[in-house]
């Protein structure tokens, strides 16, 4: 039985892994925490999730028992987190996105003292894209213009998605190339012909999308589109379960989700 916490309990990512845990026999929810102050402070979590009750209220402080911290919250909030798992030696699963260097340097550090699992997403299906776009851009190398595109609902605060970065990360990768320096995050005005050294990236954000990414290749009279649509963010509440149960008695390290799947 996985002993697990989850941050940011009364979000939208928070409420999906309390179902997933109260609908996995292995999982235990000991821990639903938010922030000091919030206004459903001692309702029990799983009334609040959307399920039974779970006998956990939510709390602004970590209950004992935490083994694994499954945090989905901001970046600053997340480079707390860290420090404070590797104080207590707890396991930590990150699917929060928008890190900048300083923030992954924290899970680097958390990472010398207990296991931690960081994916910008953890669903199954994008892990799998990764491989198959890493696959592709080794087979058609500088013969094609690589377009990642990518669309979320109209609350998402960070763009390109961390999951598109990802993906820009897997081709440049493969291709030799070094994504900081090959990205174009926008195109406006008398651009200029297209270099198909670079990789380029094109944002969305409406309405109540959950999550749409693709990887176009497109050369001489073909292309092809590798696509990922989540049509609800239960498929990333069950890959972070999955990461949690896959933490235990793991050595510490910095782990992604390629690891927890055995796809590396």
């Amino acid at each position: 039985m996985t002993a697990i916490a989850i941050l940011g309990a009364n979000g939208r990512m928070g409420k999906a892994l309390i179902r997933a845990i109260a609908e996995d026999d292995a999982a235990k929810l000991v821990s639903a925490q938010v922030r000091p102050g919030h206004a459903l402070l001692g309702q029990d979590a799983g009334i609040q999730a959307g399920v039974e009750p779970l006998g956990v209220a939510l709390s602004d402080q970590l209950n004992p028992g935490t083994q694994v911290v499954v945090d989905f919250t901001s970046p600053d909030n997340t480079a707390l987190v860290a420090a404070d798992c590797a104080a207590k030696g707890l396991a930590l699963v990150v699917g929060t996105t928008g890190l900048e260097e300083r923030h992954k340097a924290a899970l680097v550090e958390a990472a010398r003292q207990v296991p931690v699992v960081f994916a910008p997403n953890m669903s199954v299906g994008v892990n799998l894209l990764l491989g198959l776009v890493h696959l592709a851009s080794q087979v058609l190398g500088d013969s094609v213009d690589i377009e990642v595109l990518e669309a979320h609902h109209r609350h998402k605060k960070d763009a390109p998605s961390g999951t598109a970065l990802a993906l820009g990360e897997a081709a440049a990768k493969a291709l030799g190339r070094n994504l900081k320096e090959c990205a174009v995050y926008g195109r406006e005005g008398i651009t200029g012909e297209r270099d198909r050294q670079t990789i380029g990236f094109a944002t969305v954000r409406a309405g109540d999308i959950i999550g749409e990414h693709t990887v176009l290749f497109a050369g001489e009279g073909e292309r092809i589109e590798l696509t990922h649509k989540a049509h609800n963010r239960d498929t990333f509440a069950i890959g972070a379960l999955r990461a949690a149960h896959w933490l235990q008695g793991r050595a510490p390290g910095l782990y992604d989700m390629q690891d927890v799947l055995g796809l590396k």
